[in-house]
């Protein structure tokens, strides 16, 4: 297949153009900024190039959205307004280009995130459950989905993306530090619940999506056991040797990070529902075998 990834050098879509090639896939980068080559000589198109031409996506299967600016960063107010225009805006520019293929794509994969859900020490949400637009990155996903729907003629997949476990991007290399450093603990009151994902499992869920044409609307990127904020440190501790006996008060968190600390002070018992029911198979169901493979496994072996 022919696949067009928005946000390609990004983490997830780093890893996702790679898994998509080793599966014998056409891969395309569309970029803000011209590129003169890259790595796996993958041909890039800028968003400039595609207005102007948008047949140069003619005969693309599938087209995954993972642009947008990153918010792992210090939430000022400049801060928000280029996190919520960076995803409008591609949403908008992917929906014009989409809408004048003769043949659009069979599918779109829009990114999004489980915030939509509203924070809960004690609900389950799965995709049937509704929005809780409550905060500032439920308003962000709220609006991202909205901005997928302006694409009407073909089919839509939401992936509403959970904490992504992979060293090298995401917040999980921030979570280990106090480990590496004998200094772990939970972070607040490690009762708020993290719904987590390795990330071969977040790129061999979009390449599900693709292929299952049954699969459309919001699909949880989850694994099917989230866990305690304390059982994720517990479980960094048994894995790494280290302790997990200093815990770091939510005070001191939000006066590091403002805003930004919602990511680990709050959460949500996020489930794949949607995933199991169309016979997606977890390579990483529990946390310890995730972060054995993360923190033990040597690369040569995991290539295996």
């Amino acid at each position: 297949m022919k696949i067009a990834i928005t946000g390609a050098t990004g983490f997830i879509g780093t890893h996702l153009s790679n898994h998509l090639l080793e599966q014998g896939n056409d891969v395309i980068w569309i970029s803000r900024k011209p590129t003169k080559s890259n790595e796996l000589d993958i041909p890039t198109f800028t968003w400039s190039q595609l207005q102007d031409s948008p047949q140069l996506l003619e005969g693309t299967d599938a087209i995954v959205n993972l642009a947008g600016e990153s918010i792992n960063q210090r939430w000022s107010d400049s801060a928000k307004k280029r996190i919520v225009e960076s995803r409008l805006a591609a949403a908008q520019a992917l929906a014009n280009i989409v809408a004048q293929l003769t043949v659009p794509p069979r599918v779109v994969i829009q990114a999004s995130g489980m915030s939509i859900y509203g924070v809960s020490e004690s609900e389950t949400f799965d995709e049937r459950s509704p929005a809780n637009v409550c905060d500032f990155l439920s308003q962000v996903v709220e609006q991202w989905e909205r901005g997928a729907d302006l694409i009407t003629n073909t089919r839509i997949v939401k992936v509403r993306v959970g904490i992504v476990l992979g060293l090298d991007g995401g917040a999980f290399p921030k979570m280990l530090m106090p480990y590496r450093l004998f200094v772990g603990g939970k972070i607040g009151s490690g009762r708020q619940w993290l719904s987590w994902i390795h990330i071969e499992d977040m790129v061999r869920l979009i390449a599900h999506c693709i292929d299952d044409d049954r699969i459309r609307g919001p699909v949880n990127a989850t694994a099917p056991n989230p866990v305690t904020n304390h059982d994720f440190g517990k479980h960094i501790a048994k894995v790494l040797h280290r302790p997990n006996l200093f815990p770091v008060p939510s005070i001191m968190f939000k006066l590091l990070f403002g805003e930004l600390s919602t990511l680990l002070l709050d959460g949500q018992r996020v489930l794949p529902y949607v995933l199991q029911q169309h016979g997606f198979i977890f390579k990483y169901p529990e946390l310890d075998r995730a972060l054995i493979d993360l923190l033990l496994t040597p690369p040569n072996r995991k290539e295996e």
